[in-house]
């Protein structure tokens, strides 16, 4: 094999963890190893929904040589200079797991390098792109056939995240009972976990003071220290504490060889903190999760974990996580705040009319799983769940309902093919 250069172009944190960690594990397994004949660089793009993260975690995978972040970007698009001044081999292949898909037309010409694009749901830019790996037919219907050659169904890449795991959600605990587990997802930013957590878990100390053999799991964010986390329970700290009717919580680290983490709520209950990344596994394991609105949502949409999407309404600037100009608008120093009232109520009246904000929703066009928009109440939540668990087979047809909507698995493996192809061509 001649010396060539992969490019990946990304920009979220849920595209960095679910679409490129495998797809460079796959390249690496269909190119080799050999750093002197193949690198691997991530360049990151700008996402409103982005943590400052992305970069790092980018580079800690080991199949990855070197990494740009979002903040150096529209310099490398207009001038194709990075901010390090890298070298570029002569031959290379783009591959675009995520951003706008202009993104490597302008780059691939720049560079002089063949371009393979990942298209979840659309395709974009037919003419000027080589190849196209989309994860169901019906992305690659709608093209004009003198572009079908360029266009290979490869599958879902959020399946590459997850298990094929038919856990329904129940574990046993020490003593040999069934117990239920239930994981919390409240997001990474302080806008969400200024409600999302004391609305969670009040929800959380709500079911468990009605179905006792419930367990609760948060898998903790990679961007989101534990004591950060748990200061968003602490009524000191976050004034939306008592807003919920929730009396607080508090970190507490094991003393034994475990380490361990966990919140203790002032009512007693104990809600483990997991570290995992990704928690794939750990998700696959719940019979269902209580999440806000992103990423979130498309993770478990693919792992076919069951999920009620909450939206609470009670600190109307909260969201300012949108994309695009209403994301820039909502975060201006001085004016965001005005701006993101203003975006959030002419949102929240679309939302109220149109619903479908979660990816699964999204994706059917349909209602799927809950989405509950509001001044939300942890009993009536609470309620909702309670039903849930009393009706398994409610949770199975939501189940069954995901798994329909999803492309099939091995995507990753497939796209390195198209990558490999695309190198046989030079």
């Amino acid at each position: 094999m001649t010396q060539v250069d992969i490019l990946i172009l990304s920009n979220g944190p849920g595209e960095v963890t679910t679409w490129v960690r495998p797809v460079v594990k796959a390249l690496r397994q269909e190119l080799g190893d050999d750093r002197s004949l193949v690198r691997i660089s991530v360049i990151l793009s700008p996402c409103s929904n982005a943590s400052g993260k992305e970069a790092a975690i980018a580079l800690s995978y080991p199949e990855v040589d070197r990494v740009q972040g979002a903040e150096h970007f529209w310099q490398f698009l207009l001038s194709g200079k990075t901010f390090d001044n890298w070298d570029w081999r002569s031959r290379g292949v783009i591959v675009f797991l995520g951003g706008d898909q202009i993104f490597p037309v302008v780059i691939g010409k720049k560079l002089g390098y063949r371009t393979v694009v990942y298209a979840e749901w659309s395709a974009r830019w037919h003419n000027w792109i080589d190849r196209f790996g989309v994860m169901k037919a019906e992305v690659a219907a709608r093209v004009s056939q003198k572009y079908a050659h360029k266009f290979t169904v490869v599958g879902d890449l959020m399946l590459e995240a997850g298990s094929n795991s038919s856990d329904k959600g129940q574990m046993t605990n020490d003593n040999g009972q069934i117990t239920d587990l239930i994981g919390i997802l409240p997001g990474s930013k302080a806008a969400k976990l200024t409600q999302g957590i004391p609305l969670m878990l009040a929800i959380a100390e709500y079911i468990h003071s009605n179905r006792p053999q419930t367990k609760f799991v948060i898998p903790v964010a990679p961007t989101v220290d534990l004591q950060t986390l748990a200061s968003f329970g602490d009524s000191q700290k976050n004034p939306f504490v008592e807003t919920f009717g929730f009396s607080g919580a508090s970190l507490i680290v094991s003393q034994d060889t475990t380490g361990k983490t966990s919140l203790k709520t002032a009512k007693g209950l104990t809600v483990e903190l997991s570290q995992e990344n990704p928690a794939y596994h750990l998700l696959s394991q719940c019979c269902i999760c209580l999440t806000t609105v992103g990423a979130n949502t498309a993770e478990l949409g693919a792992l076919g974990v069951p999920m009620i999407v909450l939206l609470p309404t009670q600190q109307l600037d909260a969201m300012r996580s949108w994309d695009g100009l209403p994301g820039l608008l909502a975060n201006l120093p001085g004016v965001g705040t005005p701006f993101a009232k203003v975006i959030n109520w002419l949102f929240l009246r679309f939302v109220k009319r149109k619903g479908l904000l979660a990816w699964p929703n999204i994706w059917a066009q349909k209602e799927i799983v809950p989405e509950l928009i509001g001044k939300l109440q942890p009993q009536e939540v609470g309620e909702m769940v309670l039903d849930l668990l009393a009706h398994p087979e409610k949770l199975a047809d939501i189940r069954a309902k995901l798994r329909n909507i999803r492309g099939e698995g091995g995507a990753a493996q497939k796209l390195a093919t198209l990558v490999r192809e695309e190198i046989d061509k030079f």
